[in-house]
C-alpha cells in the first residue's frame, strides 16, 4: 500500500497537471469502485473545476470549485494515470509504455476534462476507492474523523508524538506507530526504517520509552519521511512523479527488506519477524528493547 510519500508525491504531480480543468464526463467501468449515485454526478461533478489537489493520510482529495471534494483512497494496488497530448503522468501505473493506450482491464474508472485530457483510476485488486462528498461532510467521515495528526505538519512535535503513542501504553511500538489513528500516513517500510534510525526494537512497549526515545524517534520519523519525499517515494516501479522519475527510497533503505544482510550500523544481520502480523526488520544488536530502570 502506498504510505504518506508515495501519496505526496502523486498529489504534487497531480496538482501541478490537472488544477484548472473542468470535468466534462465521468464513465464508470466499475461502478463499486466509485459508489455516488449517477444524480450526483450529474449534479455535483459533471462542470466542476478542479481548484487544488490534497492530501490527508494516505488519502487524495481533489477539491473542486462547487464545494464538493473527490475522495480518492488507492488501497493495495489502487493508481492514478493522467493522460494529455502534451503531457503523461504514470502514477502507479507499472508499465509506462500503456499510457496512451487506456482504457485497460484494470481501469475502474476515468474522468475526461474540457481539454480532451482524462484521469483513469485503475485498481487490479478493487479495494481503492472513489467518492465525492460535500466539503463540510469530510470531517464527519468516521474513517476520516479517526485519524491521528500529519508527522510532517508544523505543529507537530516530539511532546505530541508521545501523547498520541501513550493512548496504548502497553502495546508494542512498531503496531502503534503504523496505527493510523495515532499518527496518520505511516506505514510498514517507514516504521522500520523510523525504528532503526532510532536504535529502538520494534518489540519495546510504549511504556517503557523514555523521552530520550521519543524524541529520537520523532527525528528520525521525520528524517526518513523527508528522504523518502525527496526520492519520491519507496517504490522503484509503482509511484513516479510529474517528471516520470520513479520512486527510488529503497534504495537508500537501511533495514527494510534488507533481512539476512549487514546491519549498516552494526554490521551484524538483519532479521525479519512477523509482529502484529505485519513484516517487521530490524537489528537485535543494536535496537534494544528499552528497559525503564
Amino acid at each position: 500500500m502506498p504510505e504518506l510519500p508515495e501519496v505526496e508525491t502523486i498529489r504534487i504531480g497531480l496538482k501541478s497537471l490537472i488544477v484548472g480543468k473542468t470535468i466534462s464526463k465521468v464513465n464508470l467501468i466499475n461502478p463499486t469502485s466509485f459508489v455516488n449515485s449517477q444524480m450526483e454526478i450529474d449534479q455535483f461533478l459533471i462542470g466542476s473545476k478542479v481548484i487544488d489537489v490534497q492530501r490527508r493520510a494516505k488519502v487524495l482529495l481533489i477539491k473542486l470549485n462547487n464545494q464538493h471534494i473527490l475522495m480518492t483512497h488507492l488501497k493495495m494496488t489502487g493508481q492514478l494515470v493522467f493522460d494529455s497530448l502534451d503531457s503523461h503522468f504514470g502514477a502507479g501505473h507499472p508499465n509506462d509504455s500503456l499510457i496512451g493506450q487506456l482504457p485497460d482491464k484494470s481501469t475502474r474508472v476515468y474522468l475526461t476534462f474540457n481539454d480532451h485530457s482524462k484521469l483513469y483510476f485503475n485498481d487490479q485488486r478493487k479495494f481503492g476507492w472513489i467518492k465525492l462528498y460535500p466539503i463540510d461532510q469530510i470531517d464527519q467521515i468516521p474513517f476520516m474523523n479517526k485519524l491521528g495528526p500529519e508527522p510532517l505538519a508544523k505543529d507537530f512535535t516530539w511532546q505530541k508524538l508521545k501523547e498520541r503513542l501513550l493512548i496504548r501504553p502497553k502495546s508494542y511500538i512498531k503496531p502503534v506507530l503504523i496505527d493510523q489513528s495515532i499518527v496518520a500516513g505511516i506505514g510498514n517500510i517507514y516504521a522500520d526504517e523510523t525504528l532503526w534510525m532510532a536504535r529502538v526494537n520494534p518489540n519495546t512497549r510504549v511504556n517503557q520509552l523514555t523521552d530520550t526515545n521519543i524524541k529520537q524517534i520523532f527525528e528520525s520519523l521525520r528524517s526518513v519521511l523527508m528522504l523518502s519525499l525527496e526520492k519520491g517515494g519507496s517504490t522503484d516501479r509503482n509511484y513516479v512523479n510529474a517528471q516520470g522519475q520513479k520512486g527510488s527510497y529503497l534504495d537508500f533503505a537501511n533495514v527494510y527488506g534488507r533481512q539476512g544482510m549487514p546491519c549498516l550500523r552494526c554490521g551484524k544481520p538483519i532479521i525479519k519477524i512477523k509482529l502484529a502480523g505485519r513484516g517487521t526488520h530490524y537489528c537485535r544488536y543494536c535496537q534494544k528493547i528499552v528497559r525503564q530502570k
